[in-house]
């Protein structure tokens, strides 16, 4: 292996902004046909076994059994992606679970023009990964100004920590529900305003201006 002393910086990628623009809430639901009023997290992207969906309906259970016995109202799950592995599966883990009546399934391919339905109707944009190296879910949350629930697996925790623009949970189905009722407990305007700032760092220009800074 062979190493070079030249000079280097270090820049984040810009984030995807060709997915749409923000929207609010009640417009982006309305479009879906979902109700304006409730509370709804999202998992969105490719359903594969190491996305940890079935990690996401384990943890939804235990949300419903804990606001069932509190009286809290309820948190729904919408998905959003197209099913890799065996649909039959995810399903009948929601009906074991008896979750039906707390799922927006929308397991289709989701449009580039849609995208930015499904991120703006969202609360909190859930990311339960089993594995992962990066995903390119977050540099959408950013875009849409989502706060995110991220694992705590690969590079997915970096700038969720950094920029403090959700909660860090471990990958299994306890610990992302107590992040999704934590996310709830904070609301998501103590989240957006450091969600925001960091959000100025991924931005284009910061790109162009560290390729002119190495260029100097």
């Amino acid at each position: 292996m062979t190493f070079t002393n030249k000079k280097s910086l270090t820049c984040p990628h810009p984030l995807y902004d060709n997915f749409g623009t923000k929207m609010t809430k009640e417009a982006a639901r309305k479009q879906l046909g979902l109700p304006a009023q409730e509370r709804i997290v999202l998992f969105f992207g490719f359903i594969r076994k190491y996305k940890g969906l079935d990690l996401l309906l384990k943890a939804m259970q235990l949300v419903k059994l804990k606001n069932e016995a509190n009286g809290a109202p309820p948190v729904k799950l919408m998905i959003a992606g197209e099913f890799y592995d065996d649909a039959a599966t995810y399903q009948n883990l929601i009906k074991e679970l008896g979750l039906t009546d707390y799922i927006y399934p929308f397991t289709h391919f989701i449009p580039t023009s849609d995208v930015q339905y499904y991120l703006n109707a969202c609360d909190f944009v859930i990311q339960p990964y089993r594995n992962a190296t990066q995903s390119g879910v977050t540099p959408l949350a950013y875009h849409f100004e989502k706060p995110m629930l991220v694992t705590n697996v690969g590079a997915l925790p970096d700038m969720i920590l950094a920029d403090k623009s959700g909660w860090v949970a471990e990958p299994n189905p306890e610990s992302i529900a107590a992040g999704i009722e934590e996310l709830y407990l904070q609301g998501e305007d103590h989240y957006l305003p450091e969600l925001r700032k960091g959000k100025k760092k991924y931005q284009w220009d910061q790109l162009v201006h560290s390729i002119v800074d190495l260029a100097k």
